[in-house]
């Protein structure tokens, strides 16, 4: 009876969370066992190294940055991948794109496509959102300060595509000025952004 117990715990727990890793039940206090044994019984699918989907999840489009947050929960997804959660590109990108701190280890993930930039100090920590997103919380940068980081990676991801998140940002009212002056100082990029910013107003 005890284990009917513990095994419906562990079901329950992975219809909460979508996502699930051995660690996660680990500190739940629920047996870690359980989620190999769901995986082999077919109740779990094994979508990479350590992680677990409850099949009947629904993560949409969100899925590629559910699997990032749960792997690499000290990221922060960036650049045009926050744009595309943002709805402020047009670009589809084919993989993740996470900052993650200049000290950090970049970490492995076999799973899916991810491209890592190295943040430091302020511009890793300034304009961090956080969003519940199937029960899992991701880090995602804000639309101004995400529209900064574009200013100062254009030669990476293209002018164009910094100057289209602007302007779509702008005229949806997805930030104001300030906001825009002050990522934009935290990015030392502020100089190369003013008259793109004085042609908005």
């Amino acid at each position: 009876m005890e284990t009917f117990t513990k095994k419906q715990q562990v079901i329950d727990f992975a219809r909460k969370h979508t996502l699930v890793r051995p660690r996660d039940l680990k500190r739940a206090g629920l047996p870690r066992d359980y989620l190999y044994q769901l995986a082999r019984e077919g109740l779990m699918v094994k979508i990479g190294r350590g992680l677990y989907q409850w099949p009947e999840a629904d993560s949409g489009h969100y899925q590629a940055l559910l699997e990032v947050a749960k792997k690499v929960p000290n990221g922060v997804i960036a650049l045009i991948s926050a744009l595309g959660f943002h709805e402020l590109t047009t670009q589809n990108p084919h993989a993740v794109w996470l900052a993650i701190d200049r000290k950090a280890r970049q970490p492995v993930i076999e799973s899916l496509a991810v491209r890592f930039v190295y943040f430091s100090g302020e511009a890793m920590s300034q304009g961090v959102e956080e969003h519940r997103l199937s029960g899992i919380n991701v880090k995602i940068f804000s639309p101004a300060k995400t529209v900064a980081d574009c200013f100062k990676y254009r030669n990476k991801i293209g002018l164009d595509v910094a100057l289209e998140a602007l302007r779509e940002g702008w005229n949806k009212k997805r930030f104001t000025m300030d906001e825009l002056y002050r990522y934009g100082k935290v990015c030392r990029v502020h100089n190369v952004m003013r008259p793109y910013l004085e042609a908005l107003v």
